[in-house]
This record gives C-alpha cells, sequence and structure tokens, in this order.
C-alpha cells in the first residue's frame, strides 16, 4: 500500500526540470518520467520508490516499500520545492534574467543518497554520453534488484555489492577500469560520503574528492544534481566551458578559468546560473568531428 503526501510550494516550482538531471538517459530502469516523476533508492530504511506529481502550486507524493516514510520525510528537499533564490539576481546579464523568466520553477534538489548520486555518474567518465547511459542501465540490469510499488523499476545496485566487485566485471558493460576501481572505492566508503550529505559547498567538495578517481567534474555533478549545492560548478568537462562562453560573451573556446571568471557575479548560485544555461539547450559552435562510443568486447 503507498503512503501520501501533499505539500504546498511557494513560489514558481518545475518539477520535470528541476528533477530531470537525476535520471540517465531513457534506459534508465531506476527512474522515469510520465505525468509524474519515478525515482527508487535504496534509503539507510530499506528499498523505496517514490512517485512525484505537481498539481500547480502543490506537491503530491507517494511511496513504497520499507524506505516510503525515509522519501516522504524528505520529498519537498528530493523534488527541489524547498530550494530558496535568496541573493540570486539573474538580472546581471540579459541572457540569465532571460533564462530566469523562460524557466522560473527551476530548482535544486537535495537529499538524495550521496552513493547513488555518484556511481551513475562516475560511469559518464571519459566517454560519451551514449556509453554512460549504456554502462549504468547495464549495471542496474546486472546488479539491480525489482523496486517496490505498481511500476517496473529497478533498485539501483546495492553499494555493498558494487564494494566487492572487481573491475573486470564491468568490462562486458563497457565500463572502464577507473570508473569501476573509483566506484569500488566510493561504495566501500559510503558512510563517509553520505557525511557529505550534510556539509557546506566547500567540504562536501573536499570530502567527495578525497577518494581517488573522484575529481570535480563528478563531485560537483552530483551536488547540484541532487545535493542542494547551487554554487557547485562543474569543471573539467570538454563542452561546458565553451557553452557558458558563448551564451555569456559569444565567445566560441572557453576555459574553466575563463567560466569561473564569468560566473563570479553570481557566487552562491553559479551552478544554478549554469543549469538555466543547459536546460535552454543552447551549445557553443563545434569545429571537430564527434567522438565515436566504443564497441562493447566480444566473447
Amino acid at each position: 500500500m503507498a503512503l501520501r503526501l501533499e505539500h504546498r510550494v511557494e513560489g514558481e516550482w518545475d518539477l520535470r526540470g528541476s528533477l530531470a538531471p537525476l535520471i540517465h538517459g531513457r534506459q534508465d530502469p531506476t527512474g522515469a518520467s510520465d505525468d509524474g516523476f519515478w525515482r527508487t533508492s535504496r534509503t539507510p530504511e530499506g528499498p523505496g520508490t517514490i512517485r512525484f506529481e505537481q498539481d500547480a502550486d502543490r506537491l503530491l507524493a507517494e511511496a513504497w516499500g520499507p524506505g516510503a516514510d525515509w522519501l516522504l520525510s524528505r520529498a519537498p528537499d528530493l523534488a527541489g520545492a524547498n530550494d530558496r533564490l535568496e541573493g540570486f539576481d539573474p538580472a546581471l546579464h540579459p541572457k540569465i534574467r532571460d533564462l530566469a523568466r523562460r524557466f522560473p520553477g527551476l530548482r535544486i534538489p537535495r537529499g538524495w543518497p550521496v552513493t547513488e548520486l555518484l556511481v551513475p555518474i562516475v560511469l559518464f567518465q571519459l566517454v560519451t554520453w551514449y556509453e554512460g547511459v549504456r554502462a549504468w542501465s547495464g549495471a542496474c540490469r546486472r546488479w539491480g534488484e525489482p523496486a517496490p510499488g505498481p511500476r517496473e523499476l529497478l533498485l539501483p545496485p546495492d553499494p555493498a555489492l558494487l564494494a566487492e566487485t572487481p573491475y573486470y566485471a564491468w568490462i562486458p558493460l563497457g565500463a572502464l577500469r577507473k570508473q569501476a576501481e573509483a566506484i569500488q572505492r566510493v561504495c566501500r566508503r559510503r558512510r563517509r560520503m553520505e557525511e557529505a550529505a550534510e556539509m557546506s559547498t566547500e567540504d562536501a567538495s573536499r570530502r567527495l574528492q578525497a577518494i581517488r578517481g573522484i575529481g570535480p567534474w563528478t563531485a560537483h555533478s552530483a551536488m547540484v544534481r541532487g545535493m542542494g549545492h547551487a554554487d557547485a560548478v562543474v569543471t573539467g568537462d570538454i563542452h561546458l566551458p565553451h557553452t557558458v562562453g558563448w551564451v555569456l560573451e559569444r565567445e566560441e573556446r572557453g576555459s574553466d578559468e575563463r567560466m569561473l571568471e564569468l560566473l563570479e557575479p553570481w557566487r552562491g548560485h553559479r551552478g544554478r546560473v549554469v543549469r538555466l544555461i543547459m536546460q535552454s539547450g543552447w551549445k557553443h559552435p563545434r569545429r571537430g568531428p564527434k567522438l565515436a562510443p566504443r564497441d562493447l568486447p566480444r566473447g
């Protein structure tokens, strides 16, 4: 039987736009977006599935499984409904002002289990989007389990299992050895990772990056997707500095240093500005050939 919650949300709020980064492609078996938003999780109280729905200014949530109470008690945070924009001034740049008007309800969710955020993001390191989607969906189908609730979804793989999974078991899924070993280290230190959920942006960044194989790209991706850190900027990305430079100053080529310089006026909300830019779909002009995905190993 489902447990239910209703919560009134203050201000503009866009459920799907806020939670979209938590689903890793259409093949992701741990989540889905239809007339609502579904997500499975291995909570501290056990496995659970939660479904969010937006009804005007109300958040409606249903949850199933042993983790249902845990999920519902955090539902407004998990859905981004409690995110606040104090100190954010989109009028500092006409493009950001226009994007804030276009996407007024974009919020930063917080409270999702940190290890569950990190593992799929690690699988997108150093590879194409297609390869990351393939490796994550394959891992869930190999090591996940049916999730509670009425929809056919899978739980993410148990971190305790992944902590003991050797790198070579990941190779048939298309994952790299570096990725597999980083996931193993994250899962072996998952208690330390979960402590980052209550830390400041600077301290959380340091804690996550204390794990070998977790750099600012991975750490800050997790922090801005599901840990509530509106100031976390993803650095080390191939395209993002060029996109930010193009949108803000029509500069075709950028760098992490230049991107941070351009975002400095919004310190405290720099990650929010990047989310708005990415939500717009704007991209910088690309000159070179696209990176082709690798074939899966045979045999």
